[in-house]
């Protein structure tokens, strides 16, 4: 995947040169063969984490991304360094982390913040084409129906996605392994294939990171 280095238990991604160099959110900021690379903790962002573990995936530079979940930006900002001629679209209900999204959107200008609930996709309907990718890191019971209603209005046709399941978040009783069964099962029947199933403990316990792709 283009401008991510993986190196041992690091990951890293490299700032493209147009971009500011400045740190994002506090991360630190190395410089190797000419290129200043920011350090991408699989603490801080699952997506790091899914990286690590080798998930099957490729995020090409002019790719348009709808990001679910975007919080105060931090994975959404990494992105941007990888999709950095596309864009990537940033649904955040919550005020507070949104303001500091919005920080990061200072800063990367292919970002576009949006203050939207995702259980309703069509509200920002005028503001989101079809993607080539969409991502989902969402707490919530009904995560997968969330995933799936977006997938369907906004994923193009050979467009992938990711979903971070949170187990805990759909059924504290129940064992990880058997919720992400019942994940992969409703996806599978929504007309999605499944490309890559990968669990993210210890980095974030009881998580896994699923990729599909609309056939």
């Amino acid at each position: 995947m283009e401008n991510v280095v993986v190196e041992g238990d690091r990951v890293f991604t490299v700032i493209p040169e147009d971009f500011d160099s400045r740190s994002v959110y506090g991360e630190k900021i190395t410089t190797k063969d000419d290129r200043k690379l920011r350090v991408w903790s699989p603490y801080r962002s699952k997506l790091a984490a899914a990286i690590l573990r080798g998930i099957d995936m490729d995020i090409k530079s002019d790719y348009q991304i709808l990001y679910l979940g975007a919080a105060a930006g931090t994975t959404v900002s990494h992105l941007s360094d990888i999709a950095y001629r596309g864009t990537i679209y940033a649904v955040e209900i919550s005020p507070f982390p949104l303001r500091k999204l919005l920080d990061v959107c200072r800063m990367r200008k292919n970002i576009i913040p949006i203050m939207e609930d995702a259980n309703h996709p069509e509200r920002y309907l005028h503001l989101v084409p079809k993607v080539n990718f969409l991502y989902q890191d969402i707490a919530q019971r009904n995560q997968i129906d969330i995933f799936i209603k977006n997938c369907n209005m906004y994923l193009m046709e050979d467009g992938e996605g990711i979903i971070m399941v949170k187990s805990r978040s759909i059924d504290t009783t129940a064992e990880p392994e058997e919720v992400y069964g019942r994940v992969i099962d409703r996806i599978e029947k929504g007309g999605y294939e499944i490309r890559d199933v990968k669990k993210l403990d210890p980095h974030a316990k009881d998580h896994a990171c699923i990729i599909i792709k609309r056939g």
